[in-house]
């Protein structure tokens, strides 16, 4: 799994998965993927490990307690995602094009609901819920390289 290791007493019953249109230029591939995975620590704080503390004691921000996969998808696989993830127990963070026009999060969420809601011109979508639902609504995508 791309060089990703998990130790075998390390399982985890959800699954954190990124899911960024293939045909962004690489900026707008971070700045999707660092915004969705913002919106899987707000929804599940509860999946954050405790803060980092360095060997003179400092202490840093917390970050997920788990690995989230990094896919890569055109706007049909992404659609595809997305409806699938409709259909099972998934929490899904979305973003769509018109978002990068926008200059603050009140103007993203007017233009996501201006979306044609069984369309939508996605660039990113973040899913976290069941292992088992998570790899259903990614079933066929790749690995981001």
């Amino acid at each position: 799994m791309g060089g990703l290791f998990i130790p075998d007493a390390i399982m985890f019953d959800t699954k954190v998965a990124l899911i960024v249109r293939d045909d962004l230029a690489v900026w707008q591939k971070l700045n999707v993927v660092a915004f969705l995975a913002t919106g899987v620590a707000a929804a599940a704080p509860d999946a954050l490990g405790e803060p980092y503390e360095d060997a003179a004691g400092r202490r840093y921000g917390r970050m997920l307690g788990q690995p989230m996969m990094v896919f890569t998808a055109d706007l049909p696989g992404l659609q595809a995602a997305h409806r699938q993830a409709m259909s099972r127990e998934v929490r899904i963070v979305p973003y769509v094009h018109a978002m990068f026009s926008t200059g603050h999060d009140a103007a993203n969420r007017e233009v996501f609901r201006a979306e044609d809601a069984d369309h939508l011109n996605l660039v990113g979508i973040a899913l976290h819920g069941p292992k088992k639902a998570v790899d259903k609504a990614v079933k066929g995508l790749k690995l981001h390289a």
